[in-house]
């Protein structure tokens, strides 16, 4: 299942997307973070008080992270979290060097953080994974050999569903 918590939702806040002309980042996730961490914490909850933990895995993610540092635009006004159109506001723009994820259930060992950043946020220093890692550890959830499979490209050549990268060993799951 792939969902978005966004407008209605998260009190009426548009989107995630952070980028100062979007919306207030501080006043917009004061909104959204209620929504958030409710339909998060009850799906996980509801997973493991259902026994089904040991076959689902939950995974929390976007495809980048955020600036580390605050950046400061105009508004475009649009709705709630958003100052009047005009009005400079904090936000956060794309961040590809630093990301956090959330994984859950699917007999994964539980409890951890895997790797960090420096100080300020802007680069790993300790356990640095990417997004093939991020595939090979769902793949290898799924029971599937992600080194071994592959499928066609638009030409018909085999290609592998994970390019490089390997399941995420401090995620392996219990025995």
């Amino acid at each position: 299942i792939t969902t978005e918590l966004s407008g209605k939702l998260c009190g009426r806040v548009s989107n995630w997307d952070d980028h100062a002309v979007n919306h207030h980042v501080f006043d917009a996730i004061k909104y959204m973070m209620p929504f958030y961490d409710q339909a998060v914490t009850a799906l996980i909850e509801d997973i493991y008080q259902r026994g089904l933990d040991k076959r689902v895995l939950v995974v929390v993610a976007g495809e980048f992270g955020r600036t580390p540092r605050i950046s400061y635009a105009q508004s475009t006004g649009g709705g709630i979290g958003s100052g009047s159109a005009g009005t400079t506001q904090p936000g956060r723009d794309h961040w590809p060097n630093a990301n956090s994820m959330l994984f859950a259930g699917g007999n994964i060992q539980t409890g951890q953080i895997i790797g960090a950043t420096d100080a300020k946020g802007e680069g790993p220093i300790e356990r640095a994974v990417g997004p093939h890692d991020f595939l090979a550890t769902i793949y290898s959830h799924l029971g599937i050999d992600y080194a071994n499979t592959f499928l066609p490209d638009f030409s018909g050549r085999p290609t592998p569903i994970v390019m490089h990268g390997n399941a995420i060993p401090e995620l392996a799951g219990r025995a």
